[in-house]
Protein backbone atom coordinates (compact mmCIF):
# COMPACT_ATOMS: atom_id res chain seq x y z
CA UNK A 1 0.00 0.00 0.00
CA UNK A 2 1.43 3.39 -0.95
CA UNK A 3 0.60 7.01 -1.61
CA UNK A 4 1.63 8.27 -5.05
CA UNK A 5 1.92 12.02 -5.64
CA UNK A 6 2.11 13.37 -9.18
CA UNK A 7 2.92 16.99 -9.92
CA UNK A 8 5.76 19.40 -10.51
CA UNK A 9 9.19 19.43 -8.93
CA UNK A 10 10.52 22.79 -9.97
CA UNK A 11 12.28 26.07 -9.32
CA UNK A 12 10.49 29.19 -8.09
CA UNK A 13 11.60 32.78 -7.66
CA UNK A 14 9.27 34.63 -5.32
CA UNK A 15 8.76 38.21 -4.25
CA UNK A 16 6.40 39.24 -1.46
CA UNK A 17 6.10 42.43 0.61
CA UNK A 18 8.43 40.72 3.11
CA UNK A 19 11.32 39.85 0.82
CA UNK A 20 12.36 38.00 -2.29
CA UNK A 21 14.26 34.89 -3.27
CA UNK A 22 16.45 33.73 -6.09
CA UNK A 23 15.70 30.27 -7.48
CA UNK A 24 14.45 27.95 -4.75
CA UNK A 25 12.90 24.50 -4.90
CA UNK A 26 9.15 24.44 -5.36
CA UNK A 27 6.44 22.61 -7.29
CA UNK A 28 3.17 20.90 -6.39
CA UNK A 29 4.67 17.43 -5.93
CA UNK A 30 7.43 18.86 -3.74
CA UNK A 31 5.08 20.57 -1.30
CA UNK A 32 2.47 17.78 -1.30
CA UNK A 33 4.91 14.91 -0.80
CA UNK A 34 6.83 16.67 1.96
CA UNK A 35 3.58 17.39 3.81
CA UNK A 36 2.32 13.83 3.35
CA UNK A 37 5.60 12.37 4.62
CA UNK A 38 4.87 13.64 8.15
CA UNK A 39 1.92 11.24 8.30
CA UNK A 40 2.73 8.38 5.95
CA UNK A 41 6.02 6.61 5.30
CA UNK A 42 5.17 5.08 1.91
CA UNK A 43 4.97 8.28 -0.16
CA UNK A 44 6.21 8.18 -3.76
CA UNK A 45 6.47 10.95 -6.37
CA UNK A 46 6.02 11.06 -10.13
CA UNK A 47 7.54 14.16 -11.71
CA UNK A 48 10.21 15.39 -14.12
CA UNK A 49 13.20 17.73 -13.73
CA UNK A 50 16.16 18.76 -15.87
CA UNK A 51 19.77 17.95 -15.09
CA UNK A 52 20.05 21.44 -13.59
CA UNK A 53 18.15 20.21 -10.53
CA UNK A 54 20.65 19.62 -7.69
CA UNK A 55 21.14 16.06 -6.49
CA UNK A 56 21.20 17.39 -2.92
CA UNK A 57 17.61 18.54 -3.30
CA UNK A 58 16.59 15.16 -4.69
CA UNK A 59 18.31 13.56 -1.70
CA UNK A 60 16.13 15.71 0.58
CA UNK A 61 13.12 13.69 -0.55
CA UNK A 62 14.88 10.53 0.57
CA UNK A 63 15.55 12.04 3.97
CA UNK A 64 11.76 12.29 4.35
CA UNK A 65 11.30 8.68 3.25
CA UNK A 66 9.87 9.74 -0.12
CA UNK A 67 10.62 7.47 -3.07
CA UNK A 68 12.00 9.27 -6.13
CA UNK A 69 12.05 6.28 -8.47
CA UNK A 70 9.31 8.01 -10.47
CA UNK A 71 11.26 11.27 -10.73
CA UNK A 72 12.63 11.57 -14.26
CA UNK A 73 15.85 13.55 -14.78
CA UNK A 74 16.14 14.74 -18.39
CA UNK A 75 19.73 15.15 -19.55
CA UNK A 76 20.54 18.42 -21.28
CA UNK A 77 17.21 20.00 -20.33
CA UNK A 78 16.09 22.56 -17.77
CA UNK A 79 13.59 22.19 -14.95
CA UNK A 80 10.24 23.96 -14.87
CA UNK A 81 10.62 27.50 -13.56
CA UNK A 82 8.03 29.94 -12.25
CA UNK A 83 8.52 33.47 -10.93
CA UNK A 84 5.84 35.54 -9.26
CA UNK A 85 5.27 38.70 -7.25
CA UNK A 86 2.59 38.92 -4.54
CA UNK A 87 0.56 42.02 -3.78
CA UNK A 88 0.39 43.51 -0.30
CA UNK A 89 -2.60 41.41 0.80
CA UNK A 90 -0.87 38.19 -0.40
CA UNK A 91 -4.16 37.02 -1.91
CA UNK A 92 -3.24 38.18 -5.40
CA UNK A 93 -0.08 37.74 -7.40
CA UNK A 94 1.40 38.51 -10.78
CA UNK A 95 3.17 35.79 -12.74
CA UNK A 96 6.43 37.23 -14.05
CA UNK A 97 7.97 34.20 -15.76
CA UNK A 98 6.74 30.72 -16.67
CA UNK A 99 9.30 28.47 -18.38
CA UNK A 100 7.76 25.04 -18.98
CA UNK A 101 11.06 23.46 -20.08
CA UNK A 102 10.87 19.69 -19.30
CA UNK A 103 7.20 20.02 -18.38
CA UNK A 104 6.24 20.86 -21.97
CA UNK A 105 6.29 17.20 -23.03
CA UNK A 106 6.03 15.44 -19.66
CA UNK A 107 5.09 11.77 -20.08
CA UNK A 108 4.55 10.32 -16.59
CA UNK A 109 6.22 6.96 -16.04
CA UNK A 110 4.79 4.77 -13.31
CA UNK A 111 7.46 2.39 -11.93
CA UNK A 112 6.39 -1.15 -11.14
CA UNK A 113 7.10 -0.47 -7.47
CA UNK A 114 4.37 2.20 -7.56
CA UNK A 115 1.66 -0.22 -8.68
CA UNK A 116 0.67 -0.87 -5.06
CA UNK A 117 -0.81 2.66 -5.07
CA UNK A 118 -3.80 2.85 -2.74
CA UNK A 119 -3.95 6.64 -2.44
CA UNK A 120 -3.28 8.90 -5.42
CA UNK A 121 -2.71 12.65 -5.28
CA UNK A 122 -3.02 14.34 -8.68
CA UNK A 123 -1.26 17.67 -8.32
CA UNK A 124 -2.00 20.54 -10.66
CA UNK A 125 -0.98 19.49 -14.19
CA UNK A 126 -2.76 19.22 -17.53
CA UNK A 127 -5.97 17.17 -17.24
CA UNK A 128 -4.62 14.81 -19.91
CA UNK A 129 -1.51 14.00 -17.89
CA UNK A 130 -3.68 13.41 -14.82
CA UNK A 131 -5.83 11.00 -16.84
CA UNK A 132 -2.73 9.24 -18.15
CA UNK A 133 -1.53 8.51 -14.62
CA UNK A 134 -4.88 6.98 -13.64
CA UNK A 135 -4.85 4.87 -16.79
CA UNK A 136 -1.33 3.58 -16.17
CA UNK A 137 -2.15 2.19 -12.74
CA UNK A 138 -3.08 -1.50 -12.97
CA UNK A 139 -5.63 -1.19 -10.18
CA UNK A 140 -7.79 1.80 -9.30
CA UNK A 141 -6.62 3.36 -6.03
CA UNK A 142 -8.88 3.37 -3.00
CA UNK A 143 -8.95 7.17 -3.13
CA UNK A 144 -7.99 9.65 -5.84
CA UNK A 145 -7.60 13.30 -4.87
CA UNK A 146 -7.25 15.89 -7.64
CA UNK A 147 -6.11 19.49 -7.61
CA UNK A 148 -6.53 21.83 -10.57
CA UNK A 149 -6.70 25.52 -11.39
CA UNK A 150 -8.58 28.14 -13.40
CA UNK A 151 -6.03 28.01 -16.23
CA UNK A 152 -7.34 24.58 -17.29
CA UNK A 153 -10.91 25.82 -16.97
CA UNK A 154 -10.03 28.56 -19.45
CA UNK A 155 -8.34 26.41 -22.09
CA UNK A 156 -9.33 22.76 -21.53
CA UNK A 157 -12.76 22.59 -19.87
CA UNK A 158 -13.99 19.40 -21.64
CA UNK A 159 -10.80 17.49 -20.75
CA UNK A 160 -10.92 18.88 -17.22
CA UNK A 161 -14.51 17.75 -16.65
CA UNK A 162 -13.65 14.30 -18.01
CA UNK A 163 -10.84 14.04 -15.46
CA UNK A 164 -12.99 15.35 -12.61
CA UNK A 165 -15.46 12.54 -13.35
CA UNK A 166 -12.69 10.00 -12.68
CA UNK A 167 -11.71 11.13 -9.16
CA UNK A 168 -13.09 10.86 -5.63
CA UNK A 169 -12.04 14.21 -4.16
CA UNK A 170 -11.64 17.51 -5.98
CA UNK A 171 -9.81 20.34 -4.23
CA UNK A 172 -10.01 23.89 -5.65
CA UNK A 173 -10.18 27.43 -4.30
CA UNK A 174 -13.34 29.51 -4.02
CA UNK A 175 -12.77 31.50 -7.22
CA UNK A 176 -12.17 28.29 -9.17
CA UNK A 177 -15.31 26.70 -7.71
CA UNK A 178 -17.38 29.66 -8.83
CA UNK A 179 -15.86 29.54 -12.32
CA UNK A 180 -16.25 25.79 -12.70
CA UNK A 181 -19.90 25.80 -11.64
CA UNK A 182 -20.81 29.25 -12.96
CA UNK A 183 -22.38 30.01 -9.58
CA UNK A 184 -21.44 32.70 -7.07
CA UNK A 185 -22.92 30.87 -4.06
CA UNK A 186 -20.39 28.27 -2.92
CA UNK A 187 -23.18 26.02 -1.63
CA UNK A 188 -24.87 26.03 -5.05
CA UNK A 189 -21.51 25.66 -6.79
CA UNK A 190 -20.70 22.62 -4.65
CA UNK A 191 -23.93 20.87 -5.63
CA UNK A 192 -23.18 21.38 -9.31
CA UNK A 193 -19.59 20.22 -9.01
CA UNK A 194 -20.52 17.07 -7.08
CA UNK A 195 -22.85 16.16 -9.94
CA UNK A 196 -19.78 16.18 -12.22
CA UNK A 197 -18.54 13.01 -10.56
CA UNK A 198 -16.42 13.48 -7.42
CA UNK A 199 -17.83 12.14 -4.15
CA UNK A 200 -16.20 14.90 -2.12
CA UNK A 201 -15.35 18.53 -2.81
CA UNK A 202 -12.94 20.70 -0.86
CA UNK A 203 -13.13 24.45 -1.46
CA UNK A 204 -10.08 26.28 -0.12
CA UNK A 205 -10.68 29.84 1.05
CA UNK A 206 -7.14 30.84 2.00
CA UNK A 207 -7.10 32.93 5.15
CA UNK A 208 -10.80 32.08 5.65
CA UNK A 209 -10.38 28.31 5.98
CA UNK A 210 -11.83 25.50 3.91
CA UNK A 211 -15.16 23.81 3.17
CA UNK A 212 -15.79 20.08 2.71
CA UNK A 213 -18.88 18.88 0.85
CA UNK A 214 -20.26 15.34 0.48
CA UNK A 215 -23.82 14.61 -0.61
CA UNK A 216 -25.92 16.70 1.80
CA UNK A 217 -23.15 17.09 4.37
CA UNK A 218 -20.90 20.11 4.83
CA UNK A 219 -17.99 20.88 7.15
CA UNK A 220 -16.34 24.25 7.63
CA UNK A 221 -12.74 24.30 8.86
CA UNK A 222 -11.26 27.49 10.28
CA UNK A 223 -8.03 29.16 9.26
CA UNK A 224 -5.53 29.92 11.99
CA UNK A 225 -4.76 33.64 12.34
CA UNK A 226 -0.97 33.90 12.08
CA UNK A 227 1.17 36.77 13.29
CA UNK A 228 3.51 36.47 10.29
CA UNK A 229 2.83 35.24 6.76
CA UNK A 230 5.83 35.44 4.44
CA UNK A 231 4.96 33.38 1.38
CA UNK A 232 1.67 31.66 0.40
CA UNK A 233 3.30 29.76 -2.49
CA UNK A 234 2.62 26.04 -2.17
CA UNK A 235 0.17 26.38 0.71
CA UNK A 236 -2.62 24.69 -1.23
CA UNK A 237 -0.36 21.81 -2.26
CA UNK A 238 0.88 21.47 1.31
CA UNK A 239 -2.73 21.37 2.50
CA UNK A 240 -3.58 18.64 -0.02
CA UNK A 241 -0.50 16.62 0.92
CA UNK A 242 -1.27 16.79 4.62
CA UNK A 243 -4.91 15.89 3.90
CA UNK A 244 -4.20 12.76 1.86
CA UNK A 245 -1.20 11.79 3.98
CA UNK A 246 -3.40 11.69 7.07
CA UNK A 247 -6.04 9.66 5.24
CA UNK A 248 -3.42 7.18 4.01
CA UNK A 249 -2.02 6.81 7.52
CA UNK A 250 -5.43 6.15 9.09
CA UNK A 251 -6.74 4.25 6.02
CA UNK A 252 -10.18 5.68 6.72
CA UNK A 253 -11.98 7.66 4.01
CA UNK A 254 -15.20 8.35 5.90
CA UNK A 255 -16.62 11.87 5.98
CA UNK A 256 -15.81 12.19 9.70
CA UNK A 257 -12.17 11.25 9.13
CA UNK A 258 -11.93 13.64 6.20
CA UNK A 259 -12.91 16.41 8.59
CA UNK A 260 -9.92 15.49 10.74
CA UNK A 261 -7.72 15.27 7.64
CA UNK A 262 -8.69 18.82 6.65
CA UNK A 263 -7.52 20.09 10.04
CA UNK A 264 -4.19 18.30 9.69
CA UNK A 265 -3.82 19.60 6.14
CA UNK A 266 -4.64 23.11 7.32
CA UNK A 267 -2.06 22.82 10.09
CA UNK A 268 0.62 21.83 7.57
CA UNK A 269 -0.35 24.73 5.29
CA UNK A 270 -0.12 27.17 8.21
CA UNK A 271 3.52 26.19 8.67
CA UNK A 272 4.24 26.51 4.95
CA UNK A 273 3.35 30.21 4.75
CA UNK A 274 5.65 31.15 7.65
CA UNK A 275 8.81 30.99 5.52
CA UNK A 276 9.75 31.16 1.86
CA UNK A 277 9.40 27.98 -0.19
CA UNK A 278 9.68 24.66 1.60
CA UNK A 279 11.96 25.95 4.36
CA UNK A 280 9.40 25.67 7.15
CA UNK A 281 7.95 22.27 6.26
CA UNK A 282 11.26 20.48 5.71
CA UNK A 283 12.20 20.14 9.37
CA UNK A 284 9.07 20.12 11.50
CA UNK A 285 9.19 18.52 14.93
CA UNK A 286 6.33 16.20 15.85
CA UNK A 287 5.47 18.26 18.91
CA UNK A 288 5.21 21.39 16.73
CA UNK A 289 2.63 19.70 14.52
CA UNK A 290 0.68 18.36 17.47
CA UNK A 291 0.63 21.78 19.10
CA UNK A 292 -0.51 23.46 15.88
CA UNK A 293 -3.35 20.97 15.40
CA UNK A 294 -4.50 21.65 18.97
CA UNK A 295 -4.56 25.36 18.15
CA UNK A 296 -6.99 24.62 15.33
CA UNK A 297 -9.14 22.48 17.60
CA UNK A 298 -9.26 25.14 20.32
CA UNK A 299 -10.03 27.83 17.75
CA UNK A 300 -13.47 26.44 16.99
CA UNK A 301 -14.34 24.30 19.99
CA UNK A 302 -17.22 25.41 22.16
CA UNK A 303 -20.02 23.95 24.26
CA UNK A 304 -23.66 24.98 24.30
CA UNK A 305 -25.15 25.05 27.79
Amino acid sequence: MSLVVIGTVAFDAIETPFGKTDKIVGGAATYASLAASYFYDQTKIVAVVGDDFPQADIDDFGKHGISTEGLQVKKGEKSFFWSGKYHNDLNNRDTLITDLNVLADFDPIIPESYQDCTYLMLGNLTPQVQQTVIGRLKNRPKLIVMDTMNFWMDIAMPELKATIAMVDVLTINDAEARQLADEYSLAKAAKKILKMGPKYLIIKKGEHGALLFHENQMFSAPALPLEEVFDPTGAGDTFAGGFIGYLANTDDISFDNMKRAIIYGSAMASFCVEKFGTERIKNLASDELKSRVNEFVNLSHFEII
